[in-house]
């Protein structure tokens, strides 16, 4: 039953730039907060910052009402799921979830009464006696969840738990995790993962991280949001790359005019014109932009006066509900379009792709986004 509130924290080893750059950040009671990001961004460090395991090299971090910043990891009433399991070998299902409780000294009857709760919950009842060896890859980890769930935190840390599963389990266990933090009742669920999946479809919030080349922004927030507001309201270029799969296509271009109630741009190489919705008021006539589209908003099926482009098929791939489609682009890149699977262009046809209004973003030259009209809906 635990709020999680991190102000100005930094992580740096040694002399060495910082690994987590000027984290602000509030977590709500039972919230579902899952931190994003590419390999190397952080999360997991700023994951084990709040757990306990990471000291905090400048800032501060409360659960709850406490400063944590020097409270040992035991008395922070946090509970944590590793990516490995960490399960005792020698040790049955049931003893590995009674352990922290056994520590704690807490009462046999209490325990008893929690396990198997815990057990009855996860579907874990019919297999107490046995060992880790004896359990398949999703059974483990529902132990570890178990372990964690018996202590009753205030705060649930998940790092990567299911990076180990096959796909087919991942999908389960990921369901499991949605119905478990129901259950929860106030307790704070904060979530580590690469996958965009398991962001969109668990999250109350999403935190990206930023990471890569540049190392002023390596390690700090890059959007804080619902995963829609994420999806449909991208602050920059890094996040409208990073958030949907396959990745949102940019198309340079030049604004032509620019009002409140829309922008038109010309497409660099080929001077097709587009009309979006976006509020130009700051933009100016000659201005180089950046027109970002997701491949499921190029739609192959044009409306008679629809807006759109035309573009060769590269390459297809056929996937049965849907088909990805490579389109040739002018200086040889390549736009992605979604298309239904019974609707499928073959390679080498020229086809109209329509560019709708609303599904435009504009990106400026300093990589920041253009206000959108899907501001309006999703505020």
């Amino acid at each position: 039953m635990a709020s999680i509130s991190l102000r100005s924290v930094q992580k740096s080893y040694g002399d060495h730039a910082p690994v987590i750059r000027d984290v602000n950040l509030e977590i709500g009671e039972h919230e579902f907060c899952v931190f994003l990001g590419p390999s190397g961004c952080g999360k997991s460090t700023l994951l084990r910052m709040i757990a306990g395991l990471e000291d905090i090299t400048d800032g501060d971090l409360y659960i709850g009402s406490a400063l944590v910043n020097d409270i040992p990891a035991a008395r922070r009433g946090v509970a944590m799921v590793f990516q490995s399991y960490a399960l005792f070998p020698h040790m049955t299902v049931y003893e590995n979830m009674a352990f922290g409780l056994t520590l704690a000294k807490t009462p046999k009857d209490e325990i008893d009464r929690k396990v198997r709760e815990a057990a009855r919950v996860l579907q874990l009842e019919a297999l107490l006696e046995r060992r880790p060896k004896a359990l398949s890859g999703g059974q483990r980890q529902r132990v570890a969840i178990g372990r964690a769930i018996v202590r009753s935190p205030g705060v649930f840390l998940f790092d990567e738990p299911l990076s180990n599963l096959d796909a087919t389990l991942r999908g389960q266990t990921r369901v499991e995790i949605a119905r478990l933090h129901q259950q929860f009742e106030k307790a704070s669920v904060v979530y580590v993962t690469h996958d965009q999946i398991e962001a969109m479809t668990l999250a109350d919030k999403i935190v990206l991280l930023h990471a890569g080349a540049d190392t002023a922004k390596h390690g700090s927030i890059a959007q804080v949001g619902t995963p829609l507001e994420l999806y449909h309201r991208p602050r920059s270029l890094f996040v409208a790359g990073f958030i949907g799969s396959p990745r949102m296509n940019f198309l340079p271009a030049r604004v032509v005019s620019a009002r409140s109630t829309g922008v038109r741009i010309a497409l660099d190489g080929t001077g097709e014109p587009i009309d979006t919705d976006i509020d130009g008021s700051g933009l100016v006539p000659g201005l180089p932009v950046t027109l970002g589209i997701r491949p499921e908003h190029l739609d192959p099926l044009v409306a008679p006066g629809a807006q759109h482009i035309r573009r060769t098929v590269s390459l297809v791939e056929q996937l049965g509900e849907h088909s990805y489609l490579h389109l040739d682009q002018p200086g040889g890149a390549v736009l992605i379009a979604k298309a239904p699977g019974d609707c499928t262009p073959r390679q080498g046809d020229t086809v109209a792709f329509n560019v709708p209004r609303s599904s435009c973003h504009l990106f400026t030259e300093d990589g920041f986004a253009v206000a959108s009209a899907h501001v309006a809906q999703f505020a």
